[in-house]
């Protein structure tokens, strides 16, 4: 890897001290919901940030570091570290006695106008994103649960980028949100703009299945802990990353289109005729089609073998009782959606079925376990299901439409770009859009594009164009 950021500091913020105190000892052990994302790569996100608002660096540096630690107040378990504290393998985050949050000061080797540059480019400068987030070691227990790193142009202003890493097993997209938002608003407003936020599990470790199925997790994950068998790394010289922003306007055509479609080929089933699609829906099935028809291009596969999809659905209303809307932590189940690559090639040339079925796919994956099962009502079988998945044919989709980052505003003014380094996902964009990045193979790239855009109306924006997004 080409040396592009140089570190300039690195220290630790620790929770500011409050009359909450001894919620910070605490011992916050694992669900289910938590250790399911053990052995994952851990997010990584970016937040750049250009103009003349931006105060000197060593302002804003001081002022994020400031904001932070108040903001850990009430979000301890990111300041805490996850530890393995028993031979049952049961899971903790403890929150006594770290050293915080490591805060990461650096320097882009290019100017303000390059680090411009790689926020509006139309294909992602993944050497580059990668060394403008911080590390983050989840190979071993115990393991930190957060990371910051905020880097300044070779200038010195002009331009700033905001790289944040969480270990997925503290929390999830929702939580992370939540966190970020908190953070930037006490960075606006200059003191703490937000209540406690819950994070015990206790709610979720009630349920009889949890105890057993968050140890099941935890022995598949690390079965000679503390060390942890996490995935393979994503192999970043192979991939190509590109960003598209859907307006709401498109969207709304391609959810009408897709309803129509499912009329016309009768894919709706007794008793339920075809609904309109969620945004969710729409996007998601779009992103699966178009991959997999990309994956097919250089591939010896059949009609008839399977492809999986996998989504996240959160599940905080549907616990009995309810986690608070609040919660701060890990509360999304992991749905799948099987087809056949047949079903979603649809090689007859008629693309547009392969989009209906993975749509009706999708919202009866949605009728019958997300909204009518306990969550964890088989979450002794969880281990059981990834290892029954093909992962050469498996799609997983994070983020979320609804995951408003582009409002993480610390005093500055908007983001100009944010982006999930690494990982295909959804955000919620101004205006009602919803922005898309996809990784894919260099080779699967142009197919890909191909299949997404051809079935979205009018002009589809790409980051080379969108200076003008918050206008």
């Amino acid at each position: 890897m080409n040396i592009r950021v140089r570190v300039l500091n690195v220290t630790h913020v620790q929770p500011a001290q409050t009359t909450d105190q001894p919620r910070h000892g605490a011992m916050i052990k694992l669900s289910p919901f938590d250790t399911s994302f053990l052995a994952l790569w851990p997010p990584q996100m970016l937040f750049f940030y250009d103009g003349t608002s931006l105060p000197p660096f060593r302002s804003l540096v001081s002022s994020l570091r400031v904001s932070l630690g108040a903001t850990l107040a009430v979000f301890a378990p990111f300041a805490g570290k996850i530890t393995a504290c028993s031979d049952d393998h049961d899971l903790v985050i403890d929150c006594s006695s770290n050293p915080g949050v490591r805060f990461v000061e650096a320097e882009y080797s290019g100017d303000a106008a390059d680090m411009q540059r790689l926020a509006r480019d139309k294909e992602h400068d993944i050497e580059a994103f990668l060394q403008l987030v911080p590390k983050l070691e989840v190979g071993r227990l115990p393991a930190p649960a957060f990371a910051v790193q905020v880097t300044r142009p070779a200038d010195g202003g002009g331009a700033v980028a905001v790289g944040v890493v969480m270990h997925h097993s503290v929390a999830d997209g929702r939580s992370l949100w939540q966190f970020m938002r908190a953070w930037s608003t006490t960075s606006q407003e200059g003191s703490l703009a937000v209540a406690a936020a819950p994070f015990d599990r206790a709610g979720i470790l009630r349920h009889p299945k949890a105890q057993a199925g968050a140890r099941n997790l935890a022995r598949f994950c690390g079965p000679e802990l503390p060390k942890v068998n996490k995935f393979p790394d994503p192999d970043w010289r192979r991939l190509s990353q590109r960003t598209y922003l859907l307006t709401a306007g498109q969207i709304q055509s391609l959810k009408r289109r897709i309803q129509l479609l499912q009329a016309k080929n009768g894919d709706g089933e007794q008793n339920h005729p075809p609904e309109p699609p969620t945004t969710y829906v729409a996007i998601a099935s779009l992103l699966w089609t178009s991959i997999v028809r990309a994956r097919s291009v250089n591939s010896a596969a059949a009609d008839d073998d399977d492809e999986y999809v996998s989504f996240p659905a959160d599940c905080r209303r549907r616990l009995r009782p309810p986690l608070e809307p609040s919660f701060f932590g890990n509360c999304v189940k992991v749905h799948y959606v099987r087809a056949t690559t047949g079903d979603l090639l649809c090689r007859d040339g008629d693309n547009d079925k392969g989009l209906a079925r993975a749509a009706a796919g999708f919202q009866r994956a949605i009728r019958e376990h997300v909204e009518k099962e306990d969550p964890l009502g088989d979450a002794e079988r969880w281990v059981e299901i990834i290892r029954g998945l093909t992962r050469e044919r498996l799609t997983v989709l994070g983020g979320s439409n609804r995951h408003m980052m582009y409002e993480v505003d610390f005093g500055w003014g908007q983001p100009s770009r944010v982006e999930y380094v690494l990982m295909i996902s959804l955000l919620g964009a101004p205006g009602g859009g919803v922005q898309v990045s996809v990784p894919l193979p260099r080779d699967h790239v142009d197919t890909f594009e191909a299949s997404f855009l051809s079935h979205v109306s009018g002009h589809v924006q790409q980051y080379s164009r969108l200076e003008g997004m918050h206008e």
